[in-house]
């Protein structure tokens, strides 16, 4: 699952440079749209980010990693935070304690 995950990081970066070589606008609409684009860009790789950070299955069905295919609530029952320099491209993770507020029976 991992060796799919760096896969889909590696093509993200061919988007990535080819995005900043030859995405223009013409008008400020256009800009707007290609600011959302880049948004989704950065969001694609920060979910990719976080599943590769993350060793465990989260949500069956919908967060599945082949590799860790079990739930590790000793481990992983966290909050996964992220951090993008722009400047440098480089990624921070980390993991935030979860707080119940509400606990549950």
């Amino acid at each position: 699952m991992s060796g799919c995950l760096i896969g889909g990081l590696e093509l993200l970066q061919f988007l990535k440079e080819d995005f900043v070589k030859y995405a223009a606008a013409q008008d400020w609409h256009e800009l707007m749209s290609i600011w959302e684009l880049w948004h989704r860009i950065l969001a694609a790789e920060a979910v990719i980010r976080h599943m590769l950070f993350r060793k465990e299955t989260r949500w069956p069905g919908y967060y599945v990693r082949a590799d860790y295919p079990a739930l590790d609530d000793d481990n992983w029952h966290v909050f996964v935070n992220s951090r993008y320099d722009a400047k440098t491209g480089q990624w921070e993770l980390w993991k935030v304690p979860v707080i119940h507020i509400i606990e549950f029976p």
